[in-house]
């Protein structure tokens, strides 16, 4: 994708990871009716963009809708939230839903994108749906059990099985919380879980969930996460990143010590939830080695940020502590 969206390192910026200068690049209020819009997922759809976006009403009700943008930063979002269909009540009911992540899997179904989101069924758990054309959403069954967060999908099958990374919950907001990996034949079917990591002090002392989709690099899957401290002014949201093995993805090869990007500018320290930055989606050019970062600020509104690939994974591997 070499339309993906990009802006030069800052001339006197020394960070691996840098802002978009035109940031928040989603306001809060995009479509009338929105209160926020925030921890969204973003891919490359014929030539252009698309995503499902997190989108909090006035009514605060914690709702998803999809969108569409011709260069990844000016975005049309539909105001009406996605109806997803499904022939049994039990599974069509909607109670609500968040944090949005959207993986293409070419499949033995002709290639989907496929849509995992955090789903309301008697407490949180990992909703799933698919759509081919983001107007029309075919809803699946949960993935897992309540209570569970940050569903999030591998863009391929590993070894002839689907994975998916998540963080088990509890009912409100979780003070705790490891990544967790699961396994499926047929993305419906989900078992044989295995644990990947736990909080690992400083910015990510207190809980931590798996971001966008993992990006497969030579040095194993690249997969960026936020880390949470709790301060005596309450949670702090950061991220980092690690390198996770090629052929068995529950094994952390390398780890971010420091963080990658923390709450520093007004929009991701002054919103709805204050000192939050919360990845979601990430496009990457492998001719290039950019990568596109966008990220929930201050649960309000969506920054963007950049990298280089070969200077993240340098950085990851040179400040690894597992």
């Amino acid at each position: 994708m070499p339309n993906i969206p990009w802006q030069p390192r800052p001339q006197g910026c020394s960070e691996v990871v840098w802002r978009y200068s035109g940031n928040p690049v989603i306001p809060r209020n995009l479509f009338p009716g929105a209160n926020s819009i925030f921890n969204s997922a973003v891919v490359p759809f014929q030539g252009k963009f698309a995503g499902v976006f997190r989108c909090d009403s006035t009514a605060r009700e914690m709702r998803l809708h999809s969108g569409f943008s011709d260069d990844g930063i000016r975005w049309q979002i539909d105001p009406q939230p996605i109806r997803f269909e499904h022939p049994d009540p039990e599974v069509a009911r909607w109670e609500y839903g968040y944090d949005p992540r959207v993986c293409w899997i070419d499949d033995e179904q002709g290639g989907r994108y496929y849509v995992t989101w955090c789903n309301g069924y008697h407490g949180p758990t990992i909703g799933m749906a698919w759509t081919r054309d983001f107007v029309t959403f075919h809803k699946m069954e949960n993935a897992l059990l309540p209570y569970n967060r940050n569903g999030v999908l591998f863009p391929r099958k590993i070894g002839g099985k689907y994975y998916m990374l998540s963080r088990p919950s509890d009912n409100g907001h979780t003070p705790f919380g490891d990544i967790f990996l699961s396994s499926s034949p047929d993305l419906v079917h989900w078992g044989c879980h295995r644990h990947v990591m736990r909080p690992n002090g400083g910015w990510q002392s207190t809980k931590i969930g798996a971001g966008p989709i993992p990006i497969e690099t030579r040095e194993g899957w690249l997969m960026i996460y936020h880390g949470v401290l709790t301060s005596c002014n309450g949670f702090v949201y950061s991220f980092g990143a690690a390198i996770l093995d090629l052929d068995e993805p529950w094994k952390v090869r390398y780890r971010t010590w420091p963080y990658l990007l923390n709450p520093r500018e007004i929009y991701e320290c002054v919103g709805d939830v204050p000192n939050v930055v919360f990845p979601c989606a990430a496009l990457s050019d492998a001719p290039t080695g950019r990568i596109a970062i966008y990220y929930g600020c201050a649960d309000t509104v969506t920054g963007l940020c950049f990298c280089q690939v070969d200077e993240l994974i340098e950085f990851i591997r040179a400040n690894s502590r597992l």
